[in-house]
């Protein structure tokens, strides 16, 4: 990427990556808005017009896209106004809203394992890729890690004795320590095994995750490799809140753990903070999202509400 925009984009990307903020997708759409500019030949503040046009120029069909790219780059175009004076800031909310957030796709049992079981056919099968993503998959289901932690991960980072990750590539930089529950364990050590058959003792640095031609997965393999499993489970948004997503299994997790503890009657609220520093949550209201959209918890709030309101009803 060269250019004047593009410079900028640099410049501005490493900046907030110094302050702790990291977002692939948010850096992926500053780096097109640079390559649109500086394919037009563009030099000096930038006019709101120009903007627009970026922000209209999408292939996608939901209405609300062009507004979600023009708030993406408000933070660029507001570094680049304090320092030249001159560029445009769009105001919020200039081409219409957002749109709202879609609630994620809650995975049943049986799509985890078919998911786990599709990845066996994956080549070469007799390799160590279709293990990789088993694991990988698998982990992010168990631990709700977010891809980007996991794909971080080096083999320091995996205590397979003290059953315990270290993520340190968390969002905005932020570290954590991420327990292992037993059972997550053999699997793991089943991949590092196989790992070290067939590519020798890893150094501590290297990344955990590998595959037979790369000694890394990158984010882009690995939303490939998810998007030809789906299509070849046959999965789409029918019947469904939305296509599935690798993100979705990190979604999957909270779900399910607040299903469990409602099971046992463990009092939630006390129990949210814990779960949202284990996902790595900067703040709790993060997880009460989750409450209002996942159809699986909404039924818990409407017992907790009629216990609530009727002590008599939840006693009988």
């Amino acid at each position: 990427m060269s250019g004047d925009v593009a410079s900028r984009v640099v410049e501005f990307v490493a900046l907030r990556r110094g302050l702790g903020y990291r977002s692939p997708s948010h850096e992926r759409a500053l780096r097109s808005f640079a390559s649109y500019l500086d394919a037009a030949g563009h030099h000096g503040p930038i006019p709101l017009e120009s903007s627009l046009n970026w922000a209209a120029e999408t292939a996608s069909t939901d209405p609300h896209n062009p507004a979600r790219r023009l708030t993406t780059v408000r933070g660029f175009l507001r570094h680049l106004a304090g320092s030249d004076g001159a560029t445009e800031v769009p105001i919020p909310g200039l081409l219409g809203p957002n749109g709202h957030r879609k609630p994620p796709h809650i995975y049943s049992d049986r799509e985890i394992g078919d998911l786990l079981q599709a990845t066996t056919r994956l080549a070469p099968t007799d390799g160590l890729r279709p293990r990789c993503y088993a694991t990988l998959f698998g982990l992010i289901a168990c631990t709700g890690l977010r891809i980007s932690e996991a794909l971080a991960l080096t083999c320091d980072d995996v205590d397979l004795a003290g059953g315990l990750l270290t993520v340190r590539a968390g969002k905005r930089g932020r570290s954590r320590l991420v327990p292992l529950h037993p059972s997550a364990l053999g699997p793991l050590g089943a991949y590092a095994t196989e790992r070290e058959q067939r590519f020798g003792h890893p150094s501590g640095g290297q990344p955990f995750f590998r595959t037979d031609r790369s000694d890394r997965v990158s984010y882009n393999a690995a939303e490939h490799t998810f998007g030809v499993l789906r299509r070849q489970l046959g999965w789409t948004a029918v019947g469904r809140t939305r296509t599935p997503r690798i993100h979705d299994l990190r979604h999957r997790m909270v779900v399910r753990r607040i299903e469990a503890w409602h099971a046992q009657e463990v009092n939630i609220d006390a129990k949210i903070a814990v779960l949202a520093t284990y996902m790595g949550h900067a703040e709790v209201r993060s997880l009460y999202w989750y409450f209002s959209a996942a159809p699986e918890l909404m039924g818990i709030i409407s017992e907790r509400f009629e216990a609530f309101a009727d002590p008599a009803a939840g006693a009988s």
